[in-house]
């Protein structure tokens, strides 16, 4: 089982993959979304993404500024202002 999971910026497709969670820095706090998550949009604040490959892997990190998180029936769209660094 796996979630689909797309990073967005205005400029480009920055990543679109199967990974096992992420977690969203929310703007009312970060929240983790795993395959079969409920379908809710949400606000993001600056922060990092962390993105786990598998269920016990370190997780990788994106900085973004901003931006919009959707999670679907398809997986978890990040829709960031943009990346930083």
């Amino acid at each position: 089982m796996a979630l689909h999971f797309e990073l967005v910026t205005p400029a480009k497709l920055v990543r679109s993959e199967e990974v096992h969670m992420v977690v969203v820095p929310g703007s009312e706090g970060e929240f983790g979304v795993l395959e079969g998550h409920a379908p809710f949009l949400s606000t993001i604040a600056d922060g990092t993404v962390k993105v786990y490959k598998s269920e016990n892997a370190a997780p990788e990190e994106i900085a973004i500024a901003g931006g919009f998180a959707e999670v679907t029936p398809k997986g978890l769209t990040v829709l960031a202002e943009k990346l930083v660094g």
